[in-house]
């Protein structure tokens, strides 16, 4: 099994992470002064045929040294890549910069309406709910039309196409589709020694995804939980072991690398020890940076040594960083991430119609 790069999925992510930590200055530059031309897609994006249908993931060594130094795996934007999107981001006007950084939801079932938020805001791309989804053909045409919408607009890299697929209670793609279990069934099988089941299952869960034209999977999740009063993670999380956790965690990074989808390791920097949903209300996390290192980041630092390219942080407000401040708002929360698991991937941030 090789793992490596999808043709243009570096360039891809290298251009969101660019465009996530660098945005624009008042004199459209980039940090690292690159400049250059604009330019104009004379093909569809990787991925996607002429017909703008998604085509199957190819399987391709990797072409240049990863930029992250974190990861182990030959996987993600390479320092060409990075470069690539530097002058990629210089030559954008400010309305593609700001689009970009943002993956919207939308209403209904209907791939134009999805293809046309895309076109029309230059966005990165969407994220399918429940009610965005009627069946797999459907599923198929809304990633080919988002896609077609993407090279319409002059992108010559693929758009996201995320959906929150963890498995049990939080599946957003059913039947016919694989129904796979909760996470904290990927716990107990890892506890017993078998985290090639773990393994197996994201790779197949990646694959199907991906054949249903979906780029990025919101998972695996790496909460640890504290049990019954943990009222939002639960048994999304694989244990209240944080090392379980960062066992399961890994193989199921592994496995959606396998199958060529990206994934999100969630929720920075743990909202499974917080008694508050954050769908509903603030978090208030009141644990010492200390106390975080040794249980709720543990399974980050894994899966940034597995090489996850994304990482997303939740609206937990954390009272040792920026006290009354969601960490989805806090710079102090993206550098402990970024100094304590040496991440240099893509940071999202958790829904931002949330009561948090």
């Amino acid at each position: 099994m090789t793992r490596g790069r999808l043709p243009g999925r570096g360039r891809a992510l290298a251009a969101v992470a660019v465009l996530s930590l660098a945005g624009c200055t008042a004199s459209g530059e980039v940090p690292g002064g690159a400049t250059g031309p604009s330019g104009t897609a004379t093909s569809p994006p990787a991925g996607v045929s002429p017909s703008g249908r998604p085509s199957s993931p190819p399987t391709a060594s990797p072409s240049g040294t990863p930029a992250g130094t974190a990861s182990r795996l030959p996987w993600g934007p390479t320092q060409a890549d990075l470069a690539a999107a530097r002058r990629t981001v210089a030559a954008m006007p400010v309305e593609q910069v700001a689009g970009q950084v943002i993956v919207a939801s939308y209403a209904g079932t209907d791939p134009s309406t999805a293809a046309s938020l895309v076109r029309d805001l230059h966005l990165a791309g969407v994220i399918l709910m429940g009610d965005n989804v009627s069946g797999p053909e459907q599923v198929r045409a809304t990633a080919a039309a988002v896609q077609r919408a993407v090279f319409d607009d002059g992108r010559r890299w693929p758009a996201v196409v995320s959906v929150d697929q963890e498995g049990g209670l939080v599946a957003r793609v059913r039947a016919p589709a694989a129904e796979f279990p909760t996470f904290m069934t990927a716990g107990a099988a890892a506890a017993g020694g078998n985290l090639d089941v773990v393994r197996d299952a994201a790779k197949a869960s990646g694959a199907e995804l991906r054949s249903l034209g979906f780029t990025w999977v919101n998972a695996p999740v790496a909460d640890v939980t504290i049990g019954p009063t943990d009222p939002t993670i639960g048994s999304r999380s694989a244990s209240d072991d944080p090392d379980l956790v960062a066992r399961s965690v890994t193989a199921a990074v592994e496995g959606y690398l396998a199958a060529g989808v990206v994934p999100v390791a969630k929720h920075y920097p743990g909202h499974g020890s917080v008694t508050t949903d954050s769908h509903v209300g603030l978090p208030v996390q009141k644990r010492s940076i200390e106390q975080l290192r040794r249980r709720d980041l543990v399974p980050f630092a894994a899966a940034a040594r597995a090489g996850v390219p994304a990482v997303m942080m939740s609206h937990v407000a954390v009272t040792a960083l920026e006290p009354g401040v969601p960490s989805s708002l806090a710079a102090p929360a993206y550098r402990l991430l970024r100094n304590q698991t040496g991440f240099t991937g893509v940071v999202v941030t958790d829904a931002l119609d949330m009561a948090a």
